[in-house]
């Protein structure tokens, strides 16, 4: 029973927000035609997001295959759930119990401080959750002392870092309905800071000029087809045609196939963007009865492609600016004795999207641009510096790919070292 609730309902996260829906529209009596499309409609939403993500995700694993083979590249490949999933062996009932009582003090927090936020992205939860399991058992903390205090760090962290985020997620949607709940959150608030000392928000991505014969690139998803279609063609020109149609293709054509593989990026990208639009036409509306009834005024904080519809443009300059910097990062870590991270194109994408987005809200153009570097630096020597706490406990190879995981993980590992 506990597996069922803790992995099977709270760890799916189509199924908490849903259950969060659920709840919001029986507290506002709303009828049983209302209560169970509402329902529905929000699991659906995150269902087609995850959907999304899944096709896109699978694009960039060819990608990243084709782009190791290329440049002949070695190093470790920061990976959330890859690393959680090596730690569940070790910490599986304490990361399970710090969710949980995390979630719990979430609310009160949510009910009984200025921090208004629910925070709904449950991988995130769980992810964080591991990673303080972890952390803080190097100190010699176990049983009920680990999970109370790492418990109480999981639900600070879940309304102070939205917080953070809300004033120009304010700017982003024009609305104070929603918040950003995903551990990118430093990442992004680098990128609002830099793009507002760097750049001018009147010159928004959004409004670039683009003469009659192409015009078709107005179109977002056509956009990001033809530009990921470019460098699928260059790094499969590199990687060689022998290598992609015995590997990767199936003997499909090297060309043919990369071409495809781009333009199934770009429809991840639009399959995320609808379950996104939908997500947030349920969600708003059905959490006004939590925040009415449990926790006045409280916003949903939800996973970072919730701000993508709002500047498709700065989407697609803030994974490229921020895979550029991960790329620079390879060669700059040696220098400071650091591991060499290979930027990992799943975490560049969604949190380099995000902090495109981010920056070009307080800084325009060159503000997506910069702020999204500035993202794929952190998450480029974060990781690396991370790597030592967690090299102690075993987890070598792989390392939590995030800024706030880094961040997180760093500070709390000082503080051991200090106090111990």
């Amino acid at each position: 029973m506990f597996d069922l609730i803790m992995k099977d309902i709270l760890g799916t996260p189509a199924i908490l927000v849903g259950l969060f829906a659920l709840f919001g529209l029986l507290l506002q009596k709303k009828g049983i035609a209302d209560v169970i499309s509402g329902t529905l409609k929000t699991i659906m939403g995150f269902i087609i997001l995850g959907a999304g993500a899944g096709v896109l995700i699978g694009a960039l694993d060819i990608f990243g295959s084709m782009f190791e083979k290329a440049f002949n590249i070695e190093g470790i490949i920061p990976n959330n759930e890859a690393i959680v999933a090596l730690a569940q062996n070790s910490f599986g009932a304490e990361t399970a119990m710090i969710m949980l009582i995390g979630m719990l003090v979430n609310i009160l927090l949510a009910r009984f401080t200025k921090f208004k936020y629910i925070f709904l992205t449950g991988h995130h939860t769980m992810f964080m959750a591991c990673l303080l399991a972890a952390v803080l058992s190097t100190s010699g903390l176990n049983g009920f002392a680990l999970v109370a205090i790492g418990s109480l760090i999981l639900g600070a962290l879940m309304v102070l870092l939205p917080a953070l985020l809300q004033p120009t997620v304010r700017e982003i949607t024009g609305s104070d309905d929603i918040a950003v709940g995903h551990f990118g959150s430093i990442g992004y608030f680098a990128a609002a800071k830099i793009g507002k000392l760097t750049g001018n928000k009147e010159k928004s991505t959004e409004e670039v000029k683009v003469p009659k014969s192409l015009g078709f690139l107005r179109d977002s998803s056509v956009a990001l087809a033809l530009t990921m279609t470019i460098m699928f063609f260059v790094v499969a020109l590199v990687a060689g045609k022998g290598y992609i149609e015995k590997e990767l293709s199936g003997g499909t054509n090297f060309l043919v196939f990369s071409l495809l593989q781009a333009i199934t990026f770009a429809a991840g990208v639009f399959i995320i963007l609808a379950g996104v639009r939908m997500l947030i036409a349920e969600i708003v509306p059905a959490f006004k009865g939590i925040a009415d009834k449990v926790v006045p005024n409280a916003k949903p904080a939800l996973d970072c492609p919730i701000v993508f519809p709002f500047a498709p443009n700065a989407v697609i300059i803030g994974f490229l600016s921020s895979f550029v910097a991960g790329l620079i990062s390879m060669f700059l870590l040696p220098v400071f004795g650091l591991a060499v991270i290979v930027p990992g194109l799943v975490p560049h994408f969604f949190t380099g999207a995000a902090a495109g987005v981010f920056g070009n809200a307080t800084g325009g153009r060159r503000g997506a641009v910069i702020g999204a570097f500035a993202n794929g630096l952190l998450i480029s020597f974060l990781p690396a510096l991370l790597l030592p706490v967690l090299g102690s406990l075993g987890f070598k190879g792989t390392t939590f790919g995030d800024s706030d995981f880094g961040v997180v993980g760093i500070l709390i590992g000082y503080i051991i070292k200090l106090f111990s």
